[in-house]
């Protein structure tokens, strides 16, 4: 992109008052941004109002920072070879996928080792920010499937499910290799490129870069804002070819995702859970108005076209199986891991059902937390988990 483009596309989105629709609608009888300023006010009243024709003839003050700071990052050198790329709408790079959705954004802001290409296959896991143990397993083990099946995870790098979904996709990347043709994963932020909200992600943003993509719609500079965060679920909505819901509370940005989903026409898939966790109530939710219940990743791709089922050793992610969540545990974890059952549980309620001696059972479910059999949450509960 040249800088006069760049300048004219940025002096768009910032002219008060010109939201996307007047915005396209411009766009649509002038062509370019840079046309659209050169023409005078009586064409403009043609398709804006008074004050927005008024504002349309003046640049807006903040205009000069934002563009030296854009260009500055778009024509930044990657130490890792990350390609920098700002695509507009009609541009012959703008996602397809985005073009369908009610508003697609003026401009989008990409960085990544990977190009975006309309025959990727995209697929949106997203869930709660303060998910069980259990879930967070789940939504990586599945991403890892999905990656490893052709699919590109999609998701929006926030904490909890967001982001062990990305880490699961990263998973999927074959040991030694330091490229992939495949993006494995694509991460749509809230804020501008150059920042990373959580900062707790910072490292897992760059392993994202280097195999996969960052895509944001916000300009360089943008802060977390608040508002910013459930506008951008559209866009995962809107790239993939169906939305899994790992885990979600009843008010959750995920159903807001899976909404958008569906409204679109595709497929939502939702993960059940415990009936006393709060975190499965928008899953639950979401089943009892017609999405689809999965208990594998088998089950999802099967409901994609074009996607072979997994072998059972990928795919293995059906409802807990004792059989494979016990592994080596001697006959004494066995019965632990019996009374534990699936939801979380306390060592008082735990002791009832064993009738074992307080140290006993302690040390024993110490063996169960280090082998990776069992989670130890806050208020002293413990959860069973599903094996890798």
């Amino acid at each position: 992109m040249e800088h006069d483009e760049l300048k004219a596309w940025l002096r768009l989105t910032l002219s008060p008052g010109i939201g996307n629709v007047t915005a396209r609608k411009l766009l649509a009888a002038f062509g370019m941004p840079q046309a659209i300023f050169e023409q005078p006010s009586t064409a403009l009243r043609q398709v804006a109002t008074a004050t927005q024709t008024q504002a349309l003839r003046s640049e807006p003050e903040a205009l000069t920072a934002l563009l030296e700071t854009t260009w500055a990052w778009l024509t930044q050198s990657e130490p890792d070879g990350c390609l920098r790329q700002i695509v507009t709408l009609g541009d012959p790079g703008y996602p397809q996928a985005l073009l369908d959705i009610d508003d697609p954004p003026l401009m989008l802001y990409l960085l990544g080792n990977a190009h975006f290409d309309d025959a990727m296959r995209c697929l949106a896991v997203v869930g709660s920010r303060n998910p069980t143990p259990q879930g967070a397993h789940n939504a990586r083990q599945f991403a890892k499937a999905m990656a490893q099946a052709g699919l590109t995870v999609v998701s929006g790098l926030a904490l909890g499910v967001d982001g062990a979904a990305h880490e699961g996709a990263l998973d999927a990347l074959p040991e030694g290799a330091t490229g992939q043709a495949q993006a494995l994963t694509l991460a749509v932020i809230g804020t501008g490129l150059d920042r990373v909200y959580p900062r707790a992600h910072h490292a897992l943003a760059h392993r994202i870069a280097q195999h996969g993509l960052l895509l944001s719609e916000y300009p360089i500079g943008t802060p977390p804002l608040n508002a910013n965060f459930p506008k951008r679920n559209r866009l995962i909505a809107g790239l993939a070819r169906g939305t899994l819901v790992v885990e979600a509370a009843l008010k959750s940005g995920s159903l807001i995702t899976a909404r958008l989903t569906s409204e679109q026409g595709k497929d939502v898939f939702a993960i059940p859970g415990s009936i006393h966790a709060a975190q499965s109530r928008g899953c639950h939710a979401l089943i009892k108005q017609g999405a689809k219940l999965v208990e594998s990743a088998q089950d999802v791709l099967e409901e994609l076209q074009g996607f072979q089922p997994l072998p059972l050793a990928i795919a293995g992610l059906t409802a807990p199986d004792a059989s494979r969540l016990i592994g080596d545990a001697d006959d004494a974890e066995d019965d632990l891991l019996q009374a534990i059952g699936f939801d979380p549980v306390g060592l008082d309620a735990l002791q009832g059902r064993t009738q074992l001696a307080t140290s006993d059972l302690q040390a024993q479910l110490m063996t169960l937390e280090i082998n990776g059999q069992v989670a130890r949450l806050p208020g002293g509960l413990f959860q069973r988990l599903s094996a890798a």
